[in-house]
């Protein structure tokens, strides 16, 4: 951003030559340059009273706004803020200091000085807020344009004056706005109140641009038809944009054999104890979403459905250690069936790990798959894919690229893990390949699997649609060397399709991850 002004004061900090000081502001009615008393370090003003006919200043283009006049009479005692020398600042965060000196080509005196100004930015947007609450209207540093804290005001001169006598004053800039920080505040709660979002995170103010903005994709949906008649009812200027993507955090991927952090995603492992006393691995699928508002996680139903499974299953994610809880099969109602091309379970979550998997609260929850890259899948990049809803079906075409993540694994000697018989040399993680066709009831394709991959996700990776879940394949063991090899994965419309019309609960294909808290889960 181009600096309009700059304002240049004699003093200036001094690097590494005095304590802590506190640090008044210059009184707006210009009364003279403060002066730093020797006992205790405080620059201070004489004092005066501001001129009545004080009042901010017509905007830029001549219009005013029209909530800027003054609410009480601006506050004319000095006001202070902490300022520590630069030396002292640069010394406690010697990373910051090294990335500023690198990043914009600056020596370490200068890092120093700048990050002197960033810790004095802070208690002085407070203090200007709370002295102009009628004109004040947001700071920000520029490193670009040389280090310059930037301040906006609907009536400069005053706030000028103000900060006239501030440490490294000539690095200082006020520049005009027209729309005071309060108004903005007052307009973004307003929109967010309108179209049912949160003030601070889907509708937001942009000090730089002096708007607000309306995120959208998450809570506020872009062609909400509210959208048009709230912007022009807030007054000031109003911009809409769509919520960036990979704001989920974490935002990398992980192993799916060790993936025990938040969030929930495809792909990762799930352990289950079977009656008999043995364990068996499956995957993760999709995040599905009923209508009530509560979450489950999909898998293959013969995961937790069989003849060695006649007791309520529990799943865990690395079952010999840490053990970390995820889903119970569900029981009333039934929500699991071993049957191809309908090999389903939809598992609430245990109690107690709901919180352990759920998206973080307050952010936007896209629903995700791990996308874990593999040697014999050299193309890729290991990222998480969000998942945007399901294709159905009868759409799925022969000759279609599409991708799969599992995490079947046998653990090499010393490995405390749960063998799901995958074979030694199979690595666990997303590959991609072909639709062969739909003759075996459900989507065939031409993927390497192993078992441990069950209930693993099938999806078109371009627009993160989710397909199917694995239910079975060719015969193989260890490393993928076959590349005619196929497997047969249960769509996802079907599933969907039978568990709804069995219980009418309203499942779907969740687009957003778990962000409501506990799930109640229903057993016996």
């Amino acid at each position: 951003m181009r600096i309009r002004r700059r304002v240049v004061v004699a003093a200036a900090l001094v690097l590494g030559t005095v304590g802590a000081t506190t640090v008044a502001l210059a009184r707006e009615d210009g009364a003279g340059p403060p002066v730093a008393t020797a006992a205790t370090g405080e620059w201070s003003t004489e004092a005066a009273a501001a001129p009545g006919d004080a009042s901010p200043s017509a905007a830029p283009g001549g219009a005013r706004d029209r909530a800027t006049t003054p609410r009480s009479t601006p506050d004319t005692r000095p006001v202070t803020v902490a300022a520590r020398p630069a030396r002292e600042v640069a010394k406690a965060a010697p990373a910051s200091a090294g990335y500023l000196a690198a990043r914009y080509r600056v020596s370490t005196t200068e890092a120093a000085r700048r990050l002197a100004l960033q810790e004095l930015s802070a208690p002085l947007a407070g203090s200007l807020a709370e002295k102009f609450p009628d004109t004040y209207a947001g700071m920000w540093l520029d490193q670009a344009g040389g280090g310059v804290l930037t301040i906006a005001a609907t009536d400069p001169a005053p706030v000028r004056r103000a900060v006239s006598g501030v440490p490294d004053a000539a690095h200082v800039t006020v520049v005009p706005v027209r729309h005071p920080l309060h108004r903005l505040t007052e307009a973004a709660e307003g929109l967010a109140t309108a179209l049912g979002g949160r003030a601070g995170t889907d509708v937001v103010v942009d000090e730089q641009a002096n708007e607000v903005v309306v995120l959208t994709g998450d809570v506020i949906a872009a062609d909400d038809t509210r959208l048009a008649g709230a912007r022009d009812a807030a007054g000031v200027p109003v911009r809409v944009r769509a919520r960036m993507p990979g704001s989920v955090i974490p935002k990398a991927p992980c192993d799916p054999r060790y993936c025990d952090r938040a969030p929930m995603r495809g792909g990762i492992r799930l352990d289950v104890p079977r009656d008999n006393g043995t364990v068996g691995g499956c995957t993760t699928g999709f995040n599905v979403q009923a209508r009530n508002g509560r979450y489950y996680v999909l898998t293959a139903g013969h995961c937790v459905a069989s003849a060695t499974h006649q007791h309520v299953d529990k799943t865990w994610h690395q079952f010999l250690g840490p053990k970390v809880p995820v889903g119970v099969e569900s029981t009333s109602p039934v929500l699991a069936e071993n049957a191809f091309p309908t090999d389903y379970a939809l598992l609430p979550y245990q109690a107690g790990a709901f919180e352990r998997w759920a998206y973080p609260k307050r952010t936007p929850g896209a629903s995700l798959v791990n996308y874990w890259c593999v040697p014999d899948n050299p193309s890729c990049a290991s990222r998480d894919v969000k998942i945007t809803g399901h294709t159905p079906y009868s759409a799925v075409q022969a000759g279609w690229v599409v991708c799969a993540t599992g995490s079947a694994y046998t653990p090499k000697v010393g490995e405390q893990y749960v063998d799901s018989g995958a074979g030694l040399g199979y690595v666990p993680g997303t590959r991609c390949g072909t639709v062969t066709g739909k003759a075996s009831g459900g989507i065939d394709v031409r993927i390497c699997a192993r078992p441990g991959d069950s209930g693993g996700p099938l999806f078109t990776e371009s627009d993160g649609r989710a397909l199917g879940i694995l239910s079975y394949g060719d015969d193989g063991s260890g490393a993928c060397t076959n590349p005619d090899e196929k497997n047969y994965y249960a769509p996802v419309s079907t599933i969907l399709d039978r568990v709804n019309s069995r219980t009418g609960l309203g499942f779907a294909i969740a687009t957003r991850g778990p962000l409501i808290g506990p799930i109640a889960s229903s057993t016996r």
